[in-house]
């Protein structure tokens, strides 16, 4: 399952505050700030598909991310390259080296870290 744009932003300051209550997600956003209501309907969309859950505390929920950011996005990348390149990392490769305009060093960085993959496998 997939995040909307929406839910991807405020997944990000969960990841980023590692959890919190409804207070300190409304102050991780920059002005303007959404409305209660809208963060309140996209925690609830999030926890339906199992991204997040909560702890009460009295009456106030602290929500925590179920997922890694690490996880969620390389499901992300997974899909994108299944999707978009007949799921041949290959493909996706070269699409990603062409068409990014990375410059000489990021590719040689790129080539050592691949060659780091290969001798540990």
């Amino acid at each position: 399952m997939k995040l909307s744009n929406s839910e991807e932003e405020l997944m990000n300051h969960l990841w980023r505050l590692k959890k919190g209550v409804m207070k300190d997600l409304l102050n991780s956003y920059e002005e303007p700030k959404p409305a209660t209501t809208t963060i309140a309907t996209l925690l609830k969309r999030m926890q339906d598909k199992a991204f997040i859950d909560y702890n009460l505390i009295g009456r106030t929920r602290e929500y925590y991310p179920l997922i890694s950011k690490k996880d969620y996005f390389s499901k992300h990348v997974n899909g994108l390259i299944k999707s978009f390149f007949n799921d041949s990392a290959s493909q996706f490769a070269s699409f990603f080296t062409k068409e990014t305009n990375l410059s000489k060093t990021e590719l040689e960085n790129l080539k050592a870290l691949i060659e780091l993959e290969i001798k540990k496998k």
